[in-house]
């Protein structure tokens, strides 16, 4: 019931209502309260003078606002009119829960009333603290507001069930806990004011005391006041005038104004009133409980948020820790680099040190003997030795004058790191914002009027719903193997139309489609389930719907289309039809049970080497190292015959990328075809090779440059394959007996970057060549 608490107390005074009144309004104010902020309006706005000049129609008259306000413009406080001369402006205070209270325009005549009967100025008027709306007082004052004895019930029972209430009323402070109830004041006392302000002495030593309970049970039981008429205040209500919304009297029936209105029974209005009110406090029950649960809500989030910062804190933290720690890594390998430099130099230096003492040793030894053989004075002796002294002597000299003074080694180191790149990628680490508020997109709709088989082909068409409001940013198209196996992915991006070109015949297949936007995925598509024709000699077979025909090979030849290939099955008939799909798998890249014949795929980034660079939607690659990358496609292929081709965008300082097929765990940081996991050809400007296991064969002449193209074709039937440049074959069949799963790969470095290109079919040469075979 403390929430209870701010509709039971005035909006003037700011404590509990004593005696309130009801304005026309349906406000509640404290009588003594509405009589503190009564002001005195001019006679010209007397209900006298309205009805004189005819505009008064109501015993309470509201004021013209836009001509008089009540309230201060500057902090909504209510001020007295000024300029009148019966109404000169007076000082205001303001109340706890701050409302202006004005004392009255001049002091009120002593008078042993109660503040109900006592008499209010003239032409008083009284403003709604809380609507304020004002209303001029009639000659009835403040005893012409019905008194809200239910309020005053209400209260009663609040204080009661409060413990306060058995608190002291007069202390100044904290209210101590009262000790006695006096019966005759109401009022409960501790002992110090009850000897302070309640002596047992004079007229007083009569009133009875009784401890606190009982005076809270004496309150309880106290009789009701009855709520009598405004207008007869001998008479109790007893009829519900319906026109006026107000109880009335038999008197106020027979010669008040209420008596050609329609009036009812009191006792059933109550009832009436008291049905229709809980009728309305179920609806505003069902609304608080809704806004309980929300705040529940509310500080579930509260909590989550504080959970999600720490996480997300934490996660930070370990981002920025990985990149420091790969920043320590690559100082080191930096470092040992120097390092490796620095020994280098200091060896050259070493070296020619050691030589040149060698060397000065043995001239300085020369030169010292020759001076030696000067002084002889034995001209014969020193002429069979002259000339082979001074030839010596020229050919020493002779060997000093050829580089030997030049230092083989400069003290300046060669490197130069270059961090401008790698500082502004630091300046520009920011979060990505994501707008997760916006939905996913809604379930697409698989056309069947244009859906159709032809052989073992089919194609699917499908649609957002007429009345969809989100975008898609593209649809993911899935197909089963034909056995009941896993859903695969088939075709990913914009179009709204895919041809499968060569499925089982006669076999069942499974299709569905999602869309995708940057918030998420839509759910699933019903399952379209197809069944392929008999053989390759059947007509077409479609739904039974009009599909025109010249938009088939539109739909096929398509740069969009996923196009797949199984092996032929058994006999069948062609039909569609739709079931609900409960199915919710995540999609598979390797199309490992598929024959593939004509495959439409890009070069798979999770798998890559961290050095190679993506673009163009992931066809086309380079490399940041100068040390040879690998790079896989994202299809495998197991079976049948498939082709394709990359384009030399760039090639520079005669590298020598190389070309193939590998598995999936090929080693992705040395050459194409250096482990046994790969097979490949690799090629420079002038000549290739072809590698498996670090073995070279078939050395042939003729390069690349840029602009060339490299043709793969990966011939799983006859296990063989062959490599192409600018349509013509390179050397003789590189590699026999391949069988098992293998990926396109390419190995590069940054001096090369390449473009693939997919969905090519094999050869005419090479085709009739297998026919023949």
């Amino acid at each position: 019931m403390e929430e209870m608490e701010e509709e039971l107390k005035c909006p003037v005074c700011g404590s509990f209502y004593r005696e309130p009144i009801i304005l026309p309004c349906s406000h509640n104010l404290c009588q003594a309260c509405a009589r503190n902020i009564l002001v005195q309006t001019p006679e010209s706005e007397s209900p006298q003078s309205r009805r004189a000049s005819g505009s008064g129609v109501s015993d309470y008259d509201y004021l013209d606002l836009d001509k008089m306000s009540l309230y201060s413009e500057a902090d909504s406080g209510y001020g007295s009119y000024g300029g009148f001369a019966s109404a000169p402006t007076t000082p205001c205070q303001k109340s706890p829960n701050g409302v202006r209270v004005f004392p009255p325009a001049m002091p009120p005549p002593p008078t042993h009333l109660s503040p109900a009967l006592a008499p209010v100025p003239r032409n008083s008027c009284i403003t709604c603290p809380q609507c304020h709306r004002s209303l001029i007082l009639d000659d009835r004052g403040l005893r012409g507001f019905p008194k809200n004895r239910v309020l005053e019930g209400v209260i009663d029972r609040y204080q009661q069930s409060k413990a306060a209430a058995l608190k002291c009323q007069l202390c100044e402070k904290v209210p101590k806990e009262a000790t006695v109830m006096c019966e005759q004041c109401d009022v409960f006392y501790c002992d110090p004011c009850r000897l302070r302000c309640h002596p047992p002495r004079g007229p007083l030593a009569k009133h009875r005391l009784v401890p606190p309970a009982q005076g809270r049970v004496s309150r309880r039981l106290s009789p009701r006041k009855v709520s009598t008429c405004t207008d007869h205040e001998l008479e109790n209500h007893s009829m519900y005038c319906v026109q006026c919304k107000m109880p009335v009297c038999y008197q106020c029936l027979e010669e008040g104004k209420h008596s050609s209105h329609e009036v009812k029974a009191l006792g059933a209005m109550w009832k009436l009133h008291k049905s229709q009110l809980s009728q309305a406090l179920n609806g505003l029950s069902d609304r608080a409980k809704e806004a309980k649960e929300f705040l529940v809500q509310l500080r579930n989030m509260v909590q989550q948020i504080q959970e999600n910062s720490v996480e997300f804190e934490a996660c930070l933290v370990a981002q920025c820790d990985a990149l420091i720690d790969a920043l320590n890594r690559r100082k080191a390998q930096l470092l040992a680099r120097v390092n490796k430099e620095h020994e280098h130099k200091l060896k050259v230096v070493r070296d020619q040190i050691s030589h040149c003492t060698v060397k000065l040793r043995q001239t300085t030894g020369l030169m010292e003997y020759c001076l030696e053989v000067i002084k002889e004075n034995d001209p014969s002796g020193f002429l069979q030795i002259s000339d082979a002294l001074i030839r010596r002597v020229h050919l020493t000299e002779d060997q000093w004058g050829k580089g030997t003074l030049t230092p083989r080694m400069t003290t300046d180191f060669d490197l130069s790191l270059d961090n401008s790149p790698l500082l502004q990628s630091i300046h520009q680490l920011d979060f990505v914002q994501v707008k997760a508020s916006s939905p996913v997109p809604a379930t697409p709709i698989l056309q069947l009027e244009e859906c159709c088989t032809h052989n073992n082909s089919a194609t699917l068409s499908w649609k957002q719903p007429p009345l969809s409001t989100v975008p898609a940013e593209g649809y993911i198209l899935e197909l089963d193997d034909g056995s009941g196996g896993q859903f695969r992915e088939v075709y990913v991006g914009k179009e709204t139309m895919c041809t499968v070109d060569g499925l089982h015949f006669n076999s069942t297949y499974n299709a569905r489609v999602k869309a995708f936007n940057k918030t998420g995925v839509s759910p699933y598509s019903k399952t379209l389930v197809l069944q392929t024709s008999e053989d390759t000699d059947s007509e077409e077979q479609t739904l039974p719907f009009p599909v025109p025909s010249e938009r088939l090979p539109l739909r096929r030849m398509s740069p969009f289309s996923s196009t797949l290939n199984l092996q032929p099955s058994f006999p069948g008939r062609s039909y569609f039809d739709f079931r609900s799909s409960p199915h919710q798998l995540s999609l598979h890249s390797s199309l490992q049970s598929l024959n593939t014949s004509v495959a439409w795929f890009a070069f798979d980034p999770g798998s890559a080497h961290s050095d190679i660079i993506f673009s163009n939607d992931n066809l086309t690659v380079t490399c940041s190292s100068y040390d040879d990358r690998v790079v896989l496609g994202k299809t495998g292929f197991s079976k049948g015959v498939h082709y394709w081709e990359l384009t030399i965008d760039r090639y520079d300082n005669h590298p020598d990328p190389a070309f193939g097929v590998a598995r999936m765990d090929v080693m992705k940081d040395v050459m194409l075809g250096k482990d046994d996991k790969a097979w490949a050809m690799y090629v420079d400007n002038n000549r290739s090779w072809f590698m498996h296991n670090n073995s070279h064969t078939n050395r042939t002449e003729g390069g690349i440059t840029k602009g060339a193209t490299i043709g793969v074709l990966l011939d799983l039937n006859r296990k063989t394959l062959t490599f192409f440049i600018n349509d013509e074959q390179q050397g003789p069949i590189a590699f026999e007996n391949v069988e098992g799963l293998f990926f396109p790969a390419v190995s590069l470095n940054r001096n090369v970057q390449v473009t693939l290109h997919t969905g090519l079919p094999v050869p005419d040469f090479y085709s009739s060549r297998a026919s023949i075979a």
